[in-house]
């Protein structure tokens, strides 16, 4: 979103509040730093061209950055609610056709534990892509690789074939800020890429450094890969209710239930702040009985 269409936005939003609702000006004021804030932060979000391209995701990443910054909770349940106004307006407006909030339940989301696969559903859902075609060795790499690596949807789309690096066994990806960080991959990985990156020197835009292509040989928009995670995970029978992020939660969960320390797990989640980490895993009950087994003397 260009700047001019932000402050349009934005300032239209404003006159909404202030003649429908007569807030203080003082109020005004809270409305304008949160939506602004929020807005701007979306415009480092490549892809982001309109209302209608901001999903759930961006949202969360953008309360997340907000806690990166050391702001409070209460704080932050503020920023939430304006946002949530915001979207409700553009929906009422027809700006919007629809509204990333909606699921939103409360502010008090930092409770909320997310939606985690179990290895074997996992399992399950990489296994649904076809190996004979282009677009089913496609689709195994690329969910092989944002579980191995724990990688953002808005990560996966932006990878390039020079970020990977197949012989040292590690992918270098961008992310919140711009910040760099080395994840380590898997052989399961590696094998994947390498039959891929092999496949893909035959199709339709083979000469973009962008490491994964659509049928059109272009690159993947975010929007158009959350519609691809969804398909598959139906096709292999997952109820839960999966997100933008359920394989980057499976990740960290797994990683954690087989004993990594947290530390290691937030470098490579990329978050700057560890409690951002706890916010974003947790420690299985399994896991928690395994323990409670092992030390508790009355066990």
């Amino acid at each position: 979103m260009g700047r001019a269409v932000v402050h349009q936005y934005c300032k239209t939003f404003l006159d909404y509040v202030r003649v429908e609702r007569g807030l203080s000006e003082n109020t005004l004021d809270a409305y304008r730093s949160d939506v602004s804030r929020y807005l701007q932060f979306l415009t480092e979000h490549a892809g982001i061209a309109g209302p209608d391209d901001v999903m759930a995701e961006d949202v969360v990443d953008h309360l997340l950055h907000l806690k990166d910054s050391r702001l409070s909770s209460r704080t932050i349940a503020r920023h939430l609610s304006s946002i949530r106004l915001f979207h409700r307006f553009l929906l009422s407006e027809n700006v919007a056709r629809h509204d990333p909030t909606s699921d939103f339940d409360s502010p008090k989301i930092w409770r909320k534990l997310p939606t985690v696969l179990s290895p074997s559903e996992v399992d399950r859902l990489i296994a649904v892509p076809r190996p004979d075609s282009f677009r089913g060795v496609r689709d195994a790499a690329m969910l092989e690789l944002m579980y191995s690596a724990g990688l953002r949807v808005s990560e996966t789309v932006t990878v390039t074939v020079t970020d990977l690096n197949l012989r040292e066994g590690y992918v270098r990806c961008r992310g919140k800020g711009d910040r760099e960080r080395i994840v380590p991959i898997g052989a399961v990985a590696e094998t994947k890429l390498s039959r891929y990156l092999n496949e893909r020197t035959q199709a339709k835009g083979a000469e973009s450094d962008v490491l994964f292509l659509t049928r059109l040989g272009r690159g993947f928009t975010r929007r158009g890969l959350w519609k691809l995670i969804k398909q598959l995970a139906r096709r292999a029978k997952i109820q839960k209710s999966i997100s933008p992020h359920t394989l980057r939660h499976s990740f960290a969960t797994h990683l954690l239930e087989g004993g990594a320390d947290l530390r290691a797990v937030q470098e490579m989640l990329g978050h700057a702040d560890i409690s951002t980490t706890q916010i974003y895993t947790h420690v299985g009950h399994d896991r928690l009985k395994q323990v409670h087994a092992r030390y508790h003397p009355r066990a």
